[in-house]
């Protein structure tokens, strides 16, 4: 089962955003695994709370990764 695990600042998509993501993904595991593939095709979409990402050793934010 193709699968694919997102990780996106929490707070920053939209409903139809996710779909959209979740939609395109699915499109290219088709593209390149076939049809058969589609129908098990898993997508996730973490959302990572402000503060829960890092960089080189530096918390990351917000405003720094520009979706505030």
């Amino acid at each position: 089962m193709p699968f694919a695990n997102l990780k996106v600042p929490a707070h920053t998509l939209t409903p139809e955003s996710k779909k959209k993501l979740i939609d395109a993904v699915t499109d290219a595991y088709a593209e390149v695994y076939g049809e058969r593939a589609r129908a098990n095709t898993l997508v996730v979409i973490d959302e990572v709370p402000e503060g829960g990402w890092g960089l080189g050793g530096t918390v990351l934010t917000s405003e720094m990764l520009g979706t505030s």
